[in-house]
């Protein structure tokens, strides 16, 4: 807890934003239904040392995890995270708009 209970009305940087929270070293674009990438749709993993943070802005897009076996839907405020070399896919439930964060560490989402 250290001084982080009175976070709401001292310093806004006490937050889930704070300067020990990983920042990303890069995002996609936003992609939407259509112009999502096949490559995202199918079976693919990150590199070793590298975490994914797939933001979904608007609509819903289905995470499919392929081992162990697990699927989840995002949608805003509902972050999917990767881990590397985890093999994953997503795919559009609808209209969606999406992006994905990447890390040199684990995201806080």
């Amino acid at each position: 807890m250290n001084g982080r209970s009175h976070s709401q009305t001292s310093q806004p940087t006490d937050g889930p934003d704070a300067a020990s929270a990983p920042a990303s070293y890069r995002s996609t674009p936003v992609f939407d239904a259509a112009t999502l990438p096949a490559a995202l749709r199918a079976d693919h993993s990150l590199k070793a040392g590298t975490w994914g943070l797939i933001q979904v802005l608007e609509g819903e897009v289905r995470l499919t995890y392929s081992d162990p076996h697990m699927t989840t839907v995002l949608k805003p405020g509902t972050p999917g995270r990767i881990g590397p070399q985890q093999v994953h896919f997503v795919e559009p439930l609808g209209p969606m708009k999406m992006r994905v964060d990447f890390f040199d560490r684990p995201p806080d989402g």
